[in-house]
C-alpha cells in the first residue's frame, strides 16, 4: 500500500491535520494495518518537502497546536496519476504461507507437512467465518463489507490452493527428496 497516496486521497476532500488523517485512514481502510501517528507525520513531512501538500493553518483543540495540510495542485496531479496507473499482477509468489509450505516439504516428512497444511486450512477457515460474520453484522458499514469481501476472496483462493496442495503433498515431497 502506498501510504503517501492514501493520505493524498484523504486530503482531496479538504484540509486535515495528522490525527484526522490517521482516524480517516483507519475508518476507510478498516482491515488494513492501522497507521502509526509517526508514520502519518513522517509521510506528511515528505509530501510537504516534495510540494504535494502545504500547511493550511493551525488549530488548538484542547491540546497541542495541530497543523492542517491541504493538497496542492502538484499533489492532485500525483494522486490522479497514481489512480490512473493499473496495478500489475505480482510477478512472483510473495507469500509467507507459500514459503512455509515449501520449507515444510523440504525439512519435514509427508505427515508433518500434511499436518501443517491441515492446521493452516483450519486457521483460514476460521478467519473466513469471522469475516463473514463481520460482514453480515447489523452494524457493518460499507467500508467493513468491502474490506471483508477483499479478504474473503483472498482467503478463498488460499483455501483452494491448500486443498490442491494437500492432494499433491506426497508427490511433491517425493520430488523434493529425490
Amino acid at each position: 500500500m502506498s501510504t503517501q497516496h492514501v493520505l493524498l486521497g484523504l486530503l482531496a476532500r479538504g484540509p486535515r491535520h495528522g490525527y484526522e488523517l490517521k482516524r480517516a485512514h483507519d475508518e476507510r481502510l478498516p482491515r488494513a494495518r492501522p497507521l502509526a501517528f509517526g508514520q502519518v507525520y513522517a509521510t506528511l513531512a515528505r509530501l510537504e518537502r516534495d510540494g504535494l501538500v502545504a500547511p493550511a493553518g493551525q488549530a488548538r483543540e484542547g491540546g497541542p497546536d495541530r497543523t492542517s495540510y491541504a493538497l496542492t495542485g502538484a499533489g492532485r496531479t500525483a494522486l490522479d496519476r497514481w489512480l490512473a496507473t493499473v496495478e500489475p499482477p505480482l510477478p512472483y509468489v510473495a507469500s509467507t504461507l507459500f514459503a512455509k509450505v515449501v520449507v515444510a516439504l523440504m525439512v519435514a516428512d509427508v505427515e508433518r507437512a500434511r499436518s501443517y497444511l491441515i492446521a493452516q486450512r483450519r486457521a483460514h477457515t476460521e478467519r473466513l467465518r469471522e469475516l463473514t460474520a463481520l460482514k453480515t453484522a447489523p452494524a457493518a458499514g460499507l467500508d467493513d463489507v468491502i474490506a471483508a469481501d477483499f479478504a474473503i476472496a483472498h482467503l478463498d483462493a488460499d483455501l483452494r490452493w491448500l486443498h490442491t496442495t494437500l492432494e499433491r503433498v506426497a508427490d511433491w515431497h517425493r520430488e523434493v527428496h529425490s
